[in-house]
């Protein structure tokens, strides 16, 4: 039996690609922006997995120092180590710099971290280059996203910083690139106070601090067959500090901050999608008007309605096909052209696939109520 949709497709072979294409692109674009949201998710728990901590003790009412501006007091860490189950404690410092040095200035998040203590936020496994920090002061390791070598002289504020290791992958969790800085340079940057600042500060009669012995967070690993949840409690006891568990700080992470975005990205994905089905719809309906003469004729000669809409409901599921198969190859194409990462993944596609087959035959509605509607006579009439 002759398959009318292949023989149609054959005579504008051409015609059908580039409109396969076309849509495809769309198709593609759907599957970046999933991407997208997919990479945001990674980028959060990665840098929790990285720095690899128990409990997170944060300045009270805030979220902590992804979320929210948190300061307190450095020698927390110090109280954190006689606690009973409590095996590590360190403090960190997080910050957005800019950097100088190359054509346009690279925007990045600063950790700062005592390179001579118990817990290190560089995860060895993503050091590609170079080593670790290890001086208090004009050190730093950088990501390779940030453009910068191994032995690069950086220069933040005052002082000159030299590029001692390089890392592949550390980004923050909204995507910006990471270094690492040494706990004391971070302090500086972060809480000190310029010199012309203090003066006329004390010109008002405000009594200006030098104490710059302040922290974003400090953080603690727990000695074995201790439960997090139970000493986050014990901790949350104390005045003026909030406490949280890694799983707590993941939450906040992946739902509180990537929230806004996921809705974002998933309501532009529902937007395209729909545009692509109407573009489906139209490019069927415009292609069945193209052949409604050979339509009334095939009716005039008594081929049923079923073999005339099976045509067009076959071509509309193979326009989705392919489509679908052009938007892979082309979000493969680019997605590492991106600035923040994409992660693609397989049962997003297959995902995606369900919904062009279901929105393919949902289009091809339009070119078979013109087929159910078409006039044999047409054929007659020439």
């Amino acid at each position: 039996m002759i398959n009318l949709a292949q023989k149609d497709i054959a005579h504008t072979l051409g015609k059908f690609i580039v409109t396969a294409m076309g849509v495809g692109m769309l198709l593609g674009i759907v599957l970046i922006m999933i991407g997208v949201y997919r990479g945001m998710m990674v980028d959060a728990e990665k840098l929790l997995k990285d720095i690899n901590v128990a409990i997170w003790v944060v300045q009270e009412d805030t979220l902590g120092p992804f979320a929210e501006s948190s300061r307190i007091h450095e020698d927390l860490k110090d109280t954190l180590k006689v606690i009973e189950g409590i095996d590590k404690s360190e403090a960190l410092t997080f910050q957005n710099l800019q950097l100088y040095g190359l054509e346009k200035p690279v925007r990045v998040t600063a950790i700062g971290f005592d390179p001579f203590g118990s817990i290190n936020p560089v995860n060895p496994a993503n050091l590609i280059e170079g080593r670790m920090l290890q001086k208090s002061h004009y050190e730093m390791v950088v990501s390779t996203e940030t453009g910068f070598k191994l032995h690069n002289k950086i220069k933040i504020a005052r002082n000159y910083f030299t590029v001692v290791g390089v890392t592949k992958g550390t980004v923050s969790s909204s995507g910006e690139p990471l270094i690492y800085i040494s706990l004391k340079d971070a302090q500086e940057l972060q809480f000190s106070t310029p010199n012309a600042s203090i003066r006329n500060d004390r010109a008002r009669g405000i009594n200006v601090s030098g104490d710059i012995h302040t922290v974003n967070t400090a953080v603690a690993t727990l000695k074995e067959g201790y439960n997090a949840e139970a000493i986050a409690k014990k901790l949350g006891m104390w005045k003026h500090v909030g406490v949280y568990t890694n799983e707590e700080q993941t939450t906040i992470l992946t739902k509180n901050l990537v929230e806004r975005s996921a809705k974002q990205i998933g309501l532009f994905t529902a937007i395209l999608v729909v545009v692509s089905t109407i573009i489906i719809g139209l490019i069927i309906y415009t292609m069945t008007l193209e052949k409604m003469k050979e339509i009334s004729i095939m009716k005039l000669i008594g081929i049923p309605d079923g073999i005339i809409v099976k045509m067009i409901v076959q071509e509309t599921l193979l326009l989705g096909f392919f489509a679908f198969i052009f938007g892979n190859i082309f979000s493969h194409f680019i997605y590492d052209k991106f600035p923040k990462r994409v992660v693609l993944e397989a049962p997003d596609a297959l995902g995606l696939f369900v919904v062009i087959i279901l929105a393919s035959i949902l289009a091809s509605f339009v070119g078979v109520g013109k087929v159910i509607h078409a006039d044999p006579t047409v054929a007659i009439g020439g």
